[in-house]
């Protein structure tokens, strides 16, 4: 085969790649064509929202890359519609590198965010941000926050990760329509991916 043509079949499986939100339960069913734009394009709040721990909770996502940064944003406002409703103060977890397909979990403690108006009852909306090398994706969950609730101890959750974090600082992240957005491009780590791909070819 042409090296053109192997190369633009590497870049366009890397680019189908995603990530799907196991916990909370997103807005909506996972759309691929969707999650490059805000909230995986649904831009109404669910009517069930997630009842959610106000501190000690977790995310749980599952990564179709096998290098990726992701963040969350948090808005109080009560019907989010689009980005310019995550102000730049509303980082709820800050950005961190990922080695690793699969699934993986995280923490997320909203009482101690320093966003404003994160309190015992309130109505938000979170949205993961999340970068596989190919640009951004997206998808949220509606929550009413519970100081006495904790993660449920069942399948849905499972935290079991066998990946190295790296912390990115959210000053490399710059800010789209309103929202702070992850403008971390891991070309090298993309490159040689796609070079062995092509490799693996000839």
């Amino acid at each position: 085969m042409h090296f053109n043509t192997l190369f633009t079949l590497a870049l366009a499986a890397i680019a189908n790649a995603h990530f799907q939100l196991q916990y909370p339960t997103p807005r909506g069913p996972f759309v691929d064509d969707q999650e490059p734009t805000f909230c995986d394009g649904y831009t109404n709040v669910t009517t069930n929202r997630t009842v959610f721990p106000l501190t000690n909770g977790v995310i749980d996502l599952y990564s179709e890359h096998p290098k990726w940064t992701a963040g969350v944003i948090v808005s109080t406002a009560q019907d989010p519609t689009s980005f310019s409703d995550f102000n730049t103060t509303s980082m709820a977890v800050q950005y961190f590198q990922q080695n690793g397909e699969g699934q993986y979990c995280f923490p997320i403690d909203l009482a101690a965010s320093g966003v404003s108006g994160l309190q015992d009852g309130a109505n938000v909306t979170i949205q993961i941000i999340y970068d596989g090398g190919d640009g951004n994706l997206y998808q949220c969950a509606d929550l009413t926050l519970s100081a006495n609730m904790t993660v449920p101890s069942n399948a849905t959750v499972t935290c079991t990760n066998a990946t190295v974090t790296n912390t990115v600082s959210a000053s490399s992240a710059t800010q789209t329509s309103g929202a702070r957005k992850d403008d971390i491009v891991i070309s090298g780590v993309m490159a040689a991916g796609v070079l062995g791909l092509v490799v693996s070819f000839l």
